[in-house]
């Protein structure tokens, strides 16, 4: 017997709860009694679990506070160069002659070494830069470079020199001079100098043209040259071969005026380095072997006494095809750049990628941000502490650090 059909509710008046119940029981039944071959009817699949909402992207952290400067020390006398030791203190070189060592916190001297070469302190000269052995942890080796004055037939010359020591406690001992600019010559400007180790560990040193211009051009002298040496001042092999005859084996590269910045870049390995132009044309370089950077011939910047503007740059400017274009300059004004480190900490996120460097003219912090080989952007900070810096390094704690010639050691932190 065919069943009734249940019959439909009344537009007019709704189901009740129980009605509503009792159709919906009805229909699972007739559902069921038609189930085909007799057997159990087959289970409800099981609901299918909805998938996970992707998780959202992980914010950047958030930048804490404007960078700000704080003097850890004011008792400084014109300091040049700056090291750290495994254990945090500070090695920090005083341009007439001495190293002193700070507290790891930069409060307070722990000793002095005052048992260096005498150096030519006037002028631009003095103790300039100092670096660590890459092996210092078992043959704790210091170099340093410093204006070395002449004697004999040399008397009332100067050039750079390289020496180093052994620091043993708070004395440095087996002092000896591993390398000497060639020639010596008058005056008191453009000594360089910067020290940097390359990953091979030879040593790479920034040697300026003390003001005499052309020999920077001269394979035959060590004026305004990067040299690259090894650890006991031997050639290390490598170096390029010149087809200058008498070509100086040590040199690197030529063509500079006085590259007071020199860096190793952490993902390439190259060395980068800064130089003082004339009147303009301060520049960032990569230094690469066997390049020439054009000084005196080619320059951004304008000679002394001309008038600045971009008619009267040093051959037209232009570096390229016959020599190498630097990666930025400044023009019209100075800015006198002086160290250089290239920054990889985590305590400022926002400044990876990027290299500093002080100014002695302008009296502030460079900041480059490189996009490779290429500058994005430039900006200058803490001009507001009116000082010139002389030095940039990163700390182990991942602070930067700058030395100005006023004798302060200043720390940038958050």
């Amino acid at each position: 017997m065919i069943p009734k059909p249940l019959a439909s509710p009344s537009p007019t008046r709704p189901l009740s709860r129980l009605g509503l119940a009792l159709l919906v029981s009805s229909a699972a039944v007739m559902v069921a009694c038609c189930g085909g071959g007799g057997s159990d009817p087959a289970p409800a699949p099981a609901p299918v679990a909805p998938a996970p909402e992707p998780l959202p992207p992980t914010p950047t952290p958030p930048v804490a506070a404007d960078p700000v400067a704080k003097t850890l020390n004011t008792t400084l006398a014109s300091p040049w160069g700056l090291a750290f030791l495994p254990d945090g203190r500070m090695l920090i070189t005083q341009k007439a002659g001495t190293m002193v060592i700070l507290s790891a916190d930069g409060s307070s001297t722990l000793a002095t070494l005052n048992n260096l070469p005498t150096v030519a302190a006037s002028g631009q000269g003095g103790l300039l830069d100092v670096a660590l052995d890459p092996d210092f942890a078992t043959t704790p080796w210091v170099y340093w470079t410093y204006a070395e004055p002449g004697s004999g037939s040399e008397a009332g010359l100067a050039g750079t020199a390289v020496a180093r020591g052994k620091l043993v406690g708070d004395t440095l001992q087996e002092i000896s001079v591993i390398y000497r600019q060639t020639p010596k010559v008058s005056g008191a400007g453009h000594f360089g100098s910067r020290l940097a180790f390359r990953a091979d560990k030879t040593l790479f040193v920034s040697l300026g043209e003390r003001q005499k211009e052309s020999p920077a051009q001269d394979l035959k002298t060590s004026l305004g040259k990067i040299i690259r040496i090894n650890r006991d001042g031997s050639i290390p092999a490598g170096n390029p071969a010149f087809a200058t005859a008498g070509a100086l084996p040590e040199i690197w590269s030529y063509g500079h005026r006085n590259p007071q910045g020199i860096a190793i870049h952490p993902g390439t390995g190259e060395l980068w380095q800064n130089e003082h132009g004339p009147q303009g044309g301060d520049k960032i370089n990569i230094a690469r072997a066997g390049n020439n950077y054009g000084w005196p011939i080619r320059s951004y910047g304008c000679k002394y006494g001309d008038p600045v503007g971009n008619e009267c740059r040093i051959g037209g400017g232009t570096h390229a095809p016959d020599y190498t274009e630097p990666v930025s300059y400044w023009v019209p004004t100075s800015i006198a750049p002086a160290g250089l480190t290239f920054y990889t900490g985590s305590k400022f996120p926002e400044w990876q990628s990027s290299v500093f460097f002080g100014a002695l003219a302008g009296t502030a912090l460079w900041r480059v941000e490189l996009n490779g080989n290429v500058e994005a952007k430039r900006e200058k900070l803490f001009e507001s502490l009116g000082q010139r810096i002389r030095c940039v390094k990163q700390g182990p704690d991942g602070w930067l650090y700058l030395l100005t010639d006023g004798g302060q050691l200043i720390r940038i932190e958050r």
